[in-house]
């Protein structure tokens, strides 16, 4: 794992473990083909619960699906973004706007400039890094 300013270890630590069990997954569809599907898969298992964010707002995993993080009706802690990288801000400032307590970019979603709003408006974040493969490193 890397320390580096795109979330270190204890960011992620923290995200994964202290932080909150509700995490809206950006770009979660009912397509078992795309990567956000076995992430969120991999979030239950670990025992989050987990909140599908697609424009078709399908349900998946069990769970309901919303359009947009704005139209989710409950608190949401981590903000978790499978979406292009040149849509990524937006759905951090999304993030900040709902009150959530921490943003995760997921591995090849890089935005500097989303990375510093975020952190500059008071939540965690970490960016370009996998819950799914952060998770063994915490268990094991």
């Amino acid at each position: 794992m890397r320390g580096d300013d795109r979330g270190d270890d204890d960011t992620v630590r923290r995200i994964l473990t202290g932080l909150g069990d509700t995490w809206a997954v950006v770009g979660l569809s009912g397509n078992r083909a795309r990567a956000a599907y076995g992430v969120a898969a991999r979030l239950q298992e670990y025992g989050k619960r987990i909140v599908p964010v697609h424009p078709r707002a399908e349900t998946v995993h069990g769970e309901r699906g919303y359009a947009s993080p704005a139209d989710i009706p409950f608190p949401v802690d981590v903000v978790d973004v499978f979406v292009n990288a040149s849509l990524a801000g937006a759905v951090a400032d999304e993030a900040v706007a709902i009150g959530a307590r921490a943003v995760w970019f997921q591995l090849g979603v890089v935005d500097e400039e989303a990375y510093a709003r975020t952190r500059a408006a008071g939540l965690e974040m970490v960016m370009d890094r996998c819950p799914a493969i952060e998770i063994p490193r915490l268990e094991g």
